[in-house]
């Protein structure tokens, strides 16, 4: 069982820049691919970006694309999302969860959610 812990977010302007960490406890973290998510208040928790067990393939949602880039240190383990040109928009609690299955972008294809981390972009 792997347990994620989030951490990172605040409030920052627009055009801002933020990292968060996602690390994890537990056993074989190194054996799983791991996904961001947001949830803004009233939406659905919807996709961020991944990467694969091994750090070597990652994908990222249109919204985010060219700003935001996900990474991952197995010797720490931690995955980081780094979060450039923030918007508005992008205000939302941010969530880190494992996956065995490589390319779903959606939240019943993952597991072992942490407790989010809340990040707040003023225009």
């Amino acid at each position: 069982q792997v347990q994620l812990v989030e951490s990172g977010g605040r409030l920052v302007q627009a055009g801002g820049s933020l990292r968060l960490p996602c690390a994890a406890s537990g056993c074989s973290f190194g054996n799983y691919a791991i996904g961001w998510f947001q949830q803004a208040p009233g939406k659905v928790r919807e996709f961020v970006a991944a990467i694969s067990w091994s750090g070597d393939s990652t994908y990222y949602a249109d919204s985010v694309k060219g700003r935001f880039t996900i990474t991952r240190d197995n010797a720490k383990n931690t995955v980081y999302l780094k979060m450039n040109s923030l918007k508005p928009e992008d205000t939302a609690v941010y969530y880190c969860a494992t996956t065995a299955t490589w390319g779903s972008d959606g939240p019943g294809s993952y597991d072992n959610w942490g407790q989010g981390t809340q990040v707040t972009v003023s225009s």
